[in-house]
């Protein structure tokens, strides 16, 4: 499998389409391109192994197998080596992961919009009430998962699944920009940070020489 992913420290997309890889237990190989650049565009010029998605990230060959959208790998990937390694088993707490998968892909725009994804920056924004009711949102479906299914372990349904690879990049705003959170959502945090996949794919941010000015307005590193 080949999976193509953008910047580490701003896609926020591409993390998760990542970390869906990572837990499939599966070999990939990973192609980075820079997005918005020079790089960028003259692949999107030239379509080829980005045809199918319209030049976005990330996207998954899989022999003649062409996957993009980060749910869509998900789900992909979940066939392919059983949906419990992606899903709680249970029907109950299966239910509420998929639903807060969804809201996480199709919702929290003002969050998305006023704290774009950054690992390597540290600031501060002043949130609007939108940006606000978003992270206010995400706090109570954490606490309920937490709560009711969370027993098992650290993460949002006790072991790592699909709710924790598609909220992981919202841990990462949340500590990019300062905003307080209550003790448990505190601990659930660090759980996701140091994760060792988690601390792979910030490494290689760190590493990154690319830079786009508009993701880094609002955080300074």
């Amino acid at each position: 499998m080949k999976l193509i992913i953008g910047n580490k420290n701003y896609s926020s997309w591409s993390l998760r389409g990542w970390l869906a890889a990572k837990q499939s237990g599966l070999a990939f190989e990973e192609l980075t391109v820079a997005l918005y650049g020079e790089e960028w565009e003259a692949t999107k010029r030239q379509q080829g192994e980005f045809q199918p998605s319209g030049g976005k990230v990330p996207l998954l060959w899989d022999g003649d197998v062409v996957v993009w959208d980060s749910l869509a790998i998900l789900e992909y990937l979940a066939d392919k080596v059983g949906r419990d390694r992606f899903w709680p088993k249970a029907d109950e707490p299966r239910a509420m992961a998929r639903a807060m998968v969804a809201e996480m892909h199709s919702s929290y725009h003002a969050l998305r919009h006023q704290c774009p994804m950054n690992l390597r920056a540290r600031g501060q924004v002043k949130l609007g009430n939108d940006a606000k009711g978003d992270i206010v949102r995400i706090l109570g479906l954490w606490a309920e998962a937490r709560a009711r299914f969370g027993t098992g372990g650290p993460f949002l349904f006790g072991t790592f699944s699909a709710a924790d690879i598609f909220y992981a990049p919202v841990v990462s705003r949340f500590l990019t920009y300062g905003i307080p959170v209550p003790g448990f959502a505190q601990a659930y945090i660090e759980a996701i940070w140091e994760h060792d996949w988690m601390q792979e794919w910030r490494a290689a941010a760190e590493a990154e020489e690319w830079t786009i000015s508009a993701f880094d307005v609002g955080a300074t590193a």
